[in-house]
């Protein structure tokens, strides 16, 4: 199901229908995430250093530019922030590990 085929919030008729639409949404987010990993894992490919890998300067304007588009919806930027630090740094770990054995095998 896409997002554009979902039920508008105003037309629900009750819970079950909040329900599955929401978890409709939370199958496809968790889909994209499962996408933007696989982005971050066919980058390790491309860096140089650990620096590289955890980019900082790049991971502080990534959590800016989505406190900005969190705004801009009206969601909480503290706690868009917080759920992409954490996402992130996760992802960086796992990119990272990914890095290292490509240097273990050069």
């Amino acid at each position: 199901m896409n997002i554009e085929n979902h039920m508008e919030p105003e037309a629900c008729s009750g819970m079950e229908d909040i329900r599955r639409e929401i978890d409709q949404i939370d199958r496809e987010v968790i889909s994209m995430l499962g996408k933007r990993f696989k982005y971050v894992i066919a980058a390790s490919k491309f860096k140089t250093s650990e620096t590289s890998v955890r980019a900082p300067d790049r991971f502080k304007a990534m959590l800016e530019k989505r406190r900005d588009w969190a705004a801009a919806v009206g969601l909480n930027p503290d706690a868009i922030e917080k759920m992409y630090s954490d996402l992130v740094n996760h992802f960086i770990e796992e990119e990272m590990k990914r890095w290292k054995s490509h240097q273990d095998h050069a």
